[in-house]
């Protein structure tokens, strides 16, 4: 087990350049990608909103999936999704809830997309009482439709079996039209969970590759290290260019969140 310092000074060493594993070999721009776990509302959230803005216009990603997104009446919060889309500029917002659409206070995941965005749809994932979702975007890109999904699933430990369930109803929800597929968000698991064995076997590539980076929780609030945020492609479609850590400093002794973000970048086959 890594200490703290020794945790943060490695974090802070390097962008992760050991996960720049192959370079476009077309000349084409790679498909950026960024996954984060914005906690909600909860410490300062007016202190750190401009943090997360900073990062997320540093990481310059086409699609960005959010997950802890909320909005809230009774306390004056506008959807979040909506608030970091509008200081980015540029980008589109989808945000789904288990709370009705009625409702005056709206928790869930949300898309932030700067590509055309073709379709979008929302699933609430089996089993329904563990009030998870995912959401989809189909974008275009170089002349490609890719579907880009975001999700949070269920974070007990000993969940591996409800994750599997959960990935299982993502996938079966999604198109069968083999359009290529990125899966990203905080999945509350390594990947050598059994839960996300579909994930992490063949069929699918971690911009992250086990063991690149010691944690995606930040060991600042209290988590133990360990990388549970992930951004899956499809192998047959895609290779991995890039792929890193960010949001790990403080400003004015503030973190952007209590994860850190992942970011990467994959080219189309």
């Amino acid at each position: 087990m890594l200490d703290r310092r020794t945790l943060l000074a490695a974090l802070a060493a390097t962008p992760l350049a050991a996960c720049a594993t192959t370079a476009t070999q077309d000349g084409k721009a790679p498909l950026r990608l960024v996954t984060f776990n914005i906690w909600h509302n909860q410490g300062n959230w007016a202190a750190r909103l401009p943090l997360i803005v900073a990062e997320l216009k540093a990481q310059d990603a086409d699609v960005i999936a959010l997950q802890e997104v909320l909005e809230d009446a009774a306390v004056g919060l506008p959807n979040q999704a909506t608030t970091i889309a509008g200081a980015l500029g540029g980008y589109e917002v989808y945000f789904v809830s288990t709370d009705p659409e009625d409702s005056g206070r709206r928790y869930g995941n949300a898309i932030l997309s700067r590509l055309p965005v073709l379709a979008h749809d929302t699933r609430k994932l089996e089993p329904l009482n563990d009030f998870r979702t995912a959401i989809r975007a189909r974008v275009a890109f170089q002349g490609r439709e890719i579907d880009v999904v975001g999700t949070h699933l269920a974070w007990q430990p000993d969940q591996a079996p409800v994750r599997a369930q959960q990935i299982a109803d993502l996938l079966a929800w999604l198109p069968q039209d083999g359009t290529p597929l990125v899966v990203m968000g905080d999945f509350n698991a390594v990947q050598e969970d059994a839960g996300l064995a579909v994930l992490t076997g063949e069929r699918f590539f971690s911009v992250l590759p086990r063991g690149s980076a010691p944690t995606t929780l930040n060991p600042a609030k209290g988590h133990q290290p360990r990388v549970i945020d992930h951004i899956f492609a499809e192998t047959a479609h895609f290779a991995p260019v890039h792929g890193l850590v960010f949001g790990t400093e403080t400003t004015g002794g503030e973190h952007p969140s209590d994860h850190f973000g992942v970011a990467g970048s994959i080219r189309l086959r």
